[in-house]
């Protein structure tokens, strides 16, 4: 794999992880659209490492309440004593109900190839046009008084369901869990704020999955790539975690709809066209 490569691919996983427009799926259109061949499973893992970074590090002191948490959850006594009294028990196990569907389908999904079968531009094309308008309605319609610090059990669960749509590529992660949050009446900040927590678990589940599927197939790959690529990554998604929390505090999610439905629309063009 070149330099160039490496460069798009990271850059392109870096800045649309967090942002409500698909990073699977742009990540599938790479190869499609610039011929390249695909670069592999494990290339994806090495990026999806680097955003993973980016959130433990954006969002250090919820990182290091959520990991207390969940060890004075296990029996740890000094951490749970560290964390008595505060929201991140509750946040905790919120997210941990939240992350069972989708550990759970996913699960299905790779050992049955299923989501091999969806990883094509006509799938991300509609998905871009659907759920960005939904995201567009839930925007418009959800109330804005909640906050991350009022997660229960049965939003977290409601969040968790939405976010198994996110296995079919172009539907976006971060895009349909925010969806779901805004509708259930969480801020926009607070939205992203939990969207972005509640990727941790995802990219972990994700990337253990697609690293043992890949070394099934026993997949030749160069550890200097990956260091790059997770690097790059990592670098970009803290810009865009960065300019998608500041750009929420005064704006709407409208601009992330438009891109989407702008690209549903050039793919479905290039599609009739035989570019792609």
């Amino acid at each position: 794999m070149t330099i160039i490569q490496i460069f798009v691919l990271a850059l392109v996983q870096g800045i649309t992880e967090f942002l409500p427009i698909s990073s699977s799926g742009h990540l599938i259109l790479v190869p499609a659209l610039t011929g390249w061949p695909d670069q592999g499973l494990l290339m994806d893992v090495a990026v999806h490492v680097g955003t993973l970074v980016a959130v433990l590090a954006y969002f250090w002191r919820d990182t290091c309440g959520l990991a207390l948490a969940g060890l004075g959850s296990v029996g740890v006594a000094p951490a749970r004593r560290a964390v008595e009294g505060s929201h991140y028990q509750k946040l905790f196990w919120a997210m941990v109900i939240a992350t069972i569907p989708m550990v759970i389908v996913g699960g299905v999904m790779v050992a049955t190839d299923a989501s091999d079968m969806l990883r094509n531009a006509e799938v991300i094309a509609a998905t871009s046009i659907i759920f960005g308008v939904l995201l567009y309605i839930a925007d418009k319609r959800g109330a804005t008084s909640k906050t991350t610090e009022q997660m229960a059990i049965k939003p977290a669960l409601l969040i968790g369901l939405a976010q198994v749509l996110a296995l079919i590529p172009g539907t976006s992660r971060s895009g349909v869990t925010m969806t779901a949050a805004r509708m259930l009446g969480f801020s926009r900040v607070e939205a992203a704020r939990f969207s972005m927590l509640l990727s941790i678990p995802a990219i972990l589940a994700s990337g253990t999955a697609a690293t043992l599927k890949a070394l099934e197939e026993s997949s030749a790959f160069a550890f200097g790539d990956a260091a790059l690529a997770a690097g790059l990554s990592c670098a970009a998604a803290l810009l865009a975690i960065h300019f998608l929390m500041r750009w929420l505090a005064h704006a709407s999610m409208t601009i992330f709809v438009v891109y989407r439905v702008l690209l549903g629309v050039a793919l479905f063009t290039m599609i009739g066209a035989g570019v792609i």
